[in-house]
């Protein structure tokens, strides 16, 4: 059944049984015709929609403005809306059950999926693995891959990754020692991937003392050369160059690795934060993830 006669079904439910007004009703509409069109841009019809894509359309909606209690209202219909496609046997689970209302006063980061990532990361290894580009131009798109590994494997400014030092790489490249604001340093660990490319890239260089060098008054690559060839690789990678930004690849960083488990004073070390204040802008993932534990674990929480 497509979104259309779902959400149909839905209002005439509400209708029927609830005895709602006409405008609510309406209401109700253009709150799921909305969603329902943000599922159709990615791909995914709002009867077989996750988890993920109910929090990226809240994104959205901080994206455009909207006031955490108009998202909230607006959570609120596709919640009850999921509730009916589960009572009527439409599908087997809500993909809204453990996500809290936004809140006022919260501004959730922009981020990325870990699709759009996956996405980002083949179309850097193809053009970074493409036999038929000159010299100058494949150490050019192995660089802008290395760049992209280090940037989401570690969380980094974007001052601080382009501005590296060669001296920040331990010999076997497992670790980067960072200098952050405030000149203060801090060690990260850099996964097998990254580790890898670095190494690859930093054996073709001549001596030198940053690993990104540049024909600049700094002698490293600006930061905003960095950011446009980001935005042109997620161009070819067919994603919308708009919500691409070295900063987003950051905050995608730090709520990948909340979702999956990670403690938000580890998240908070490696992005460099001197105040757990500032990380815990994340602290609605938490919020889900402890949710999510409850329902799934507690004996009494299926009834």
């Amino acid at each position: 059944m497509n979104d259309h006669l779902l959400i149909e079904n839905f209002l005439e439910m509400m209708s029927a049984e609830r005895g709602a007004a006409a405008n609510t009703l309406e209401a109700y509409r253009r709150d799921l015709i909305d969603y329902a069109q943000f599922a159709a841009s990615k791909k995914a019809p709002v009867g077989n929609a996750d988890r993920h894509l109910v929090q990226h359309y809240l994104i959205s909606l901080d994206e455009r403005g909207f006031a955490a209690s108009s998202a909230a209202r607006r959570l609120s219909s596709i919640k009850q809306f999921y509730q009916f496609l589960v009572s009527d046997g439409a599908r087997k689970d809500d993909p809204t059950r453990v996500i809290p209302a936004p809140r006022a006063g919260t501004k959730l980061p922009k981020t990325m999926s870990i699709e759009e990532v996956d996405q980002l990361f083949g179309q850097a290894e193809l053009e970074a693995a493409d036999p038929e580009l000159a010299p100058k131009a494949k150490l050019r798109a192995q660089k802008l891959y290395v760049l992209l590994e280090l940037l989401y494997g570690t969380g980094m400014r974007v001052s601080e990754l382009v501005g590296l030092l060669r001296s920040s790489v331990t010999r076997e490249g497992s670790m980067l020692n960072i200098i952050g604001k405030g000149n203060k340093e801090r060690v990260v660990p850099l996964n097998d991937r990254a580790k890898d490319a670095l190494l690859a890239y930093l054996g073709q260089l001549p001596p030198g003392r940053f690993v990104f060098p540049a024909n600049t008054e700094t002698g490293f690559m600006a930061r905003q050369v960095f950011a446009r060839e980001l935005k042109a690789l997620a161009g070819r990678a067919g994603l919308d160059t708009k919500k691409i930004s070295p900063h987003i690849l950051r905050h995608a960083f730090a709520s990948h690795l909340l979702e999956r488990g990670a403690d938000l004073r580890v998240v908070q070390l490696l992005l460099g934060h001197s105040d757990i204040s500032t990380t815990q802008i994340y602290t609605h993932i938490l919020d889900e993830r402890l949710t999510a534990l409850v329902q799934e674990h507690h004996p009494l929480a299926k009834d």
